[in-house]
């Protein structure tokens, strides 16, 4: 089966090639009802033509953009005229159309743009102040005449379309047929209302088996709704009423002032207000790889792009359907996610299954069949045929569907979208947003964990705390103290280098008081800036800001240009400590005055610095230089470069970032699972290898590795080394890359990898689980990862990791269970037919039978919540068979322990249990239906786990599953004591009930000893799942 299932049924969890997944579409077989069955999978069709459609967008997108004639646009401009203006715009008091507003931008139209008076043109007609944005109370009016910041979705299908869609099963609806014609029949020869009863019987078993499918996959498309919404949920800073504040992308409207920096996706269509070296990628739009530079002459700024570098404000002009965007991205959802591993897998087991239960029901037919000819020809009948012989006839033909039903596992795959969904939902509650299905189940395999340290490890909760400036180390504890120990033209000099050299900004809430909002480093050194310096305007009102270089993680540093009040230029420098004093060959004293750098004053920084880290303190140096030529209008024309040498150092702060409450613990759980943590980070090698032993990351014989020095190693020098790496730091974006890659490709790890930033997205991309921080992510991080950390947390990682296990091992438990009921049922029937000629359990039986282990068996078991044991395993490996041995041998052995009970009660059952009179057969079939529906139950509850012998450990804290544990055993009371008539059962005895719950409960015993049975370990590389732990944390 399993090298089956490999050829036929694999794909990959990420990025599945487009020939493995028209492969596994075609090896499946006998579907009963594609329409459920693929509802969760992706429709290549579909994919294909939106795929198309998308291009063909892009493509006009493109020649309206970048193909346009510059005639066109005079001719156009010259016969255009300011179009009247509606009474609805006149009477909200705008002075321009919402159409003429969105064609400026979209149409790239600088004539249109000019004719309307540019930017504050634009502003007047909108009615926005371009300093302090819109008034929350104009927002209302704003979304009745611009329109919502939202794009057309297909709405929510409703509960009567999953009903039909149930409906479509073609055994369901052969059953159906057999039912009414069993009814016109049952009444010809029985009369009304007996003959009815048997057909009605299976007509309301069907009815009940849609409606419970049915309103489980309704709550699992509700809640792929909300996860999806939220996905796409995006928070922007504008500015509103005067102040700086987040907002939902989709509660933007059009006046906005929006706040753009790197990795930030535009969230509508704008028009530039100011900024610098902001540049845009369009290729998400127009297909174009080429990045567009945007300032004043090239204004417009087209929703769906991402800012590449720099930084700017927008004024947003049209938003939602009005957008080029949002056209494309009715197209985007179309087709669906792809599958993932496990639903192609089961669908592969669900497809041999079904193959066997084909033949089985044929043979149950044929046998049934055969033995009805040979009645007739041995009593000389043969050719006499009455209404009751075709009544049996579809009866057994009926019987061959139903064992139909239940053979082809149609729930196997859909258990795994129904534990995925409950999954998300809970992941989500835990703030965790997987945006990929596949990464629920690809992170219970995680051998890996690449983690970022500063706001993952730590709390990013910064505050400065040492501080060296002019030769002396200081403690940042009294403000008095330490302004008289710095001179003011030092002073001076600092706090310009902090308040200019700035990508955050200070602004006041609603209440008056001060806010910083910005990044946690530059909060922290803002934050020290304001100890001394309360107006902090005065620093920077009499200074023009030429040039800003924003910080990015290659250069690890930010630069910023700006002309004095005496026409001077100068340049400020911030950024990790190393490469900002190797930028400086002089140093302020504490006079003020600018001296050349002596080798022992370097070496007295570096010491400094040094010290710090290894205090776990993140070191940022800051550094000046005054320009000696060019008056600030030669070199803003020139666009002069911001120098790279000859700096003079200020000043060196420690910043102080907290290891987060409980890391150690998450660190030693990861652990204990067999998953190596490795930090990989921006900071200081000793900063990162402080922090790297607080958290437990570093160990005796771990390794920690510089950037540099790892770029340099050979192939074969990182077979050695990578293993034992256990901290990078100073890495770059691409160091991150290619540690990934080498863990996957050559080392065969499954590996999770954290990112914030646009530089990550290689490697979130390249990694088995991307990871991207929900806090301090960028949009474009966000978009290549699979999940999202809300709360950039470590902790939240570990528990996508239990979830991801759990996800796992809760489908292989179903399987377990599903297939148990599978082999007795055939088997059961099957049997019976060639011996006795008649099946213990009627079609109405196998109905209710197919949903215990179906619909409500998936929702007992594969909604199950991890538990702290799963963490205690090594992950599942990358190849290892799903159906493992330790399944094989409860499946097998509580299959022959069922049929035995089974086949004991067939064939002796009347004298064990002492049945006399006319209704004996009616009340054995019951009693074995009865049985039969209580050895389910109690090994629903042998099935909660695979290796331990205690099984209600949990149990109860489990309320799905107590729930469907509840329900099942109050329906199988209903059904044999109230619903005979329909169900083919009689009443039983308080004694044959307490017969059939104990020989149901054997089952538990039964797998207690089968768990004593030992199995040979799995020969594939990695572990099974169930192995006990090689290791642990301190052989870590």
């Amino acid at each position: 089966m399993e090298s089956y299932l490999k050829e036929n049924f694999e794909v990959e969890p990420k990025n599945p090639t487009e020939e493995a997944l028209k492969k596994w579409r075609s090896a499946v077989w006998l579907v009963k009802n594609p329409r459920r069955r693929f509802r969760m999978v992706a429709d290549l069709a579909k994919r294909a033509a939106a795929e198309k459609k998308r291009r063909k967008i892009q493509e006009k997108i493109r020649i309206a953009l970048y193909v346009q004639k510059a005639a066109l646009q005079f001719i156009d401009a010259a016969n255009r005229t300011e179009r009247k203006l509606s009474e609805e715009v006149v009477q909200a008091g705008y002075d321009i159309e919402p159409e003429d507003l969105a064609y400026i931008v979209r149409s790239h139209n600088t004539k249109t743009y000019d004719f309307h008076g540019g930017l504050q043109g634009l502003a007047r007609k909108i009615k926005v102040s371009l300093r302090d944005g819109v008034l929350s109370s104009d927002i209302s009016k704003r979304q009745q005449i611009f329109g919502y910041n939202q794009f057309v979705e297909k709405p929510q299908r409703p509960l009567w379309m999953f009903i039909w869609d149930a409906l479509q099963d073609m055994t369901l609806i052969i059953l159906m047929v057999c039912a009414v014609i069993s009814v016109g029949v049952g009444i010809a020869t029985e009369g009304w209302p007996k003959g009815m009863y048997d057909g009605l019987g299976i007509i309301l078993c069907i009815l009940l088996v849609v409606v419970v499918t049915a309103v489980s996959d309704y709550k699992q498309s509700l809640q792929f709704k909300d996860l999806d919404k939220e996905k796409k949920n995006i928070i922007i800073q504008v500015t509103r009423d005067g102040t700086r504040k987040k907002v939902s992308i989709y509660d933007l409207v059009v006046g906005d002032i929006v706040h753009l920096s790197i990795g930030d996706q535009v969230p509508a269509d704008g028009i530039f207000i100011d900024g610098y070296s902001l540049t845009i990628d369009e290729s998400s739009l127009s297909g174009e790889s080429e990045p567009v530079n945007i300032d004043k002459k090239k204004p417009f700024l087209l929703s769906g792009t991402k800012v590449q570098d720099g930084s700017g404000k927008m004024l947003v002009t049209s938003v939602g359907m009005k957008t080029e965007w949002g056209r494309l991205m009715v197209t985007l959802s179309e087709g669906g996610d792809d599958e993932t591993p496990l639903q192609v897998k089961l669908n592969g087991v669900a497809t041999i299954i079904g193959k066997i239960g084909l033949a089985f029901a044929v043979l149950t037919f044929l046998v049934l069949t055969a033995r009805l000819i040979l009645t007739k020809y041995i009593s000389n009948e043969l050719l006499k045929w009455s209404m009751n012989d075709g009544l049996a006839l579809l009866n057994y033909f009926a019987i061959a569907v139903t064992i139909l039903v239940v053979a082809v596992p149609e729930g196997l795959p859909l258990a795994v979208t129904l534990s995925l969904a409950f999954a998300m939902k809970k992941l989500m509650n835990d703030r965790a947003l997987v945006r990929h299905l596949s990464a629920c189940e690809t992170m219970g395999s995680a051998t890996c964990i690449c983690t970022d340290k500063t706001g993952t490890l730590t709390t990013n909760h910064m505050v400065v705390t040492r501080l060296w400036v002019a030769g002396d180390t200081k403690e940042i504890k009294s403000k008095e103290k330490l302004k008289s120990s710095i001179s003011e033209k030092v002073l001076t000099v600092l706090l310009q280098s902090v308040f200019l050299n700035t990508n955050s900004e200070i602004v006041k809430d609603d209440t008056g008081k001060t806010n910083i909002i910005g990044s946690p480093t530059e909060t922290a050194l803002l934050e020290f800036g304001l100890l001394f310096q309360n107006n902090y305007n005065q620093e920077t009102k009499n200074m023009k800001i030429v040039k800003v270089e924003p910080f990015n993680s290659v250069k690890k540093k930010m630069s910023v240009l700006v002309a004095l009040s005496n026409g001077k230029l100068r340049a400020f420098c911030k950024g990790a400590s190393e490469i900002i004093l190797n930028m400086c060959d002089k140093i302020i004293n504490e006079d003020g005055e600018i001296v050349q750098m002596s080798d022992k004053q370097r070496k007295a920084i570096t010491d400094v610095i040094n010290g710090f880290a290894c205090e776990a303190l993140r070191t940022i140096c800051l550094a000046f230089k005054d320009l000696e030529t060019g008056s600030t209008s030669d070199n803003t024309n020139n666009s002069s470069d911001i120098p790279e040498s000859n700096y003079t150092v200020i000043a060196v702060v420690g910043i102080k970032d907290p290891v987060r409450p409980g890391v150690k613990e998450a660190v030693k759980t990861c652990l204990d699972a067999g998953i190596m943590v490795r930090m990989v980070t921006g900071d200081n090698i000793n900063t990162a290898k402080a922090i790297a032993k607080e958290c437990g990351i570093l160990t005796a014989d771990g390794l920690a590795i510089d950037g540099p020095e790892f770029r340099e190693k050979s192939d074969e020098q990182l077979k050695d080394i990578v293993p034992r790496i256990q901290v990078m730091a100073r890495s770059l974006p691409l160091d991150k890359h290619k540690l990934v890659t080498f863990l996957r490709n050559e080392l065969k790890e499954v590996v999770a990898v954290t990112g914030d930033g646009t530089n990550d997205a290689p490697a979130l991309h390249e990694a088995d689980i991307g990871l991207a921080m929900g806090i301090a992510g960028t949009e474009v991080a966000k978009e290549n990862a699979d999940v999202v950390i809300m709360d950039d947390n470590f902790k939240t990682i570990v528990v996508v990791a239990r979830w991801g296990r759990s996800v796992y091992i809760n489908i292989q438990k179903f399987v377990q269970f599903q297939l148990t009921v599978n082999v007795v049922a055939l088997m059961t029937n099957f049997v019976s037919a060639c011996t006795s000629g008649s099946a213990p359990l009627t079609a109405v039986q196998l109905l209710w039978v197919n949903m215990i282990m179906d619909t409500l068996g998936a929702l007992a078991l594969a909604t199950e919540p991890p538990h702290d044991g799963l963490m205690k395993r090594p992950p599942i490996g990358r190849d290892v068979n799903f159906i493992t041995k330790v399944m094989w041998r409860n499946i097998i052995g509580q299959s022959i322990y069922q049929l035995i009970v089974l086949g004991i009660l067939q064939f002796n059952g009347k004298r064990l249990l002492n049945l006399n009179g006319p209704d004996s057969t009616a009340v054995l079939n019951t009693m074995i239906f009865n049985t039969f529906v209580f050895c389910q139950v109690f090994n629903e509850i042998n099935s909660r786990d695979m290796e331990k012998i205690n099984v209600a450990k949990g149990m109860f804290d489990s309320w799905v599953f107590m729930i469907v544990m509840v329900c099942t055993v109050t329906f199988q009371i209903i059904i044999v004591e109230l619903l005979g008539t329909f169900a083919s059962t009689v009443p039983l005895s308080g004694s044959l009930w307490l017969a059939s719950i104990l020989m149901g409960a054997v089952s538990l015993p039964v797998g207690a000893i089968l768990k004593h049975i030992p199995v040979e370990s799995s020969a594939h590389h990695g572990h099974d799942g169930y192995e006990p732990l090689p290791r642990g944390p301190d052989l870590a």
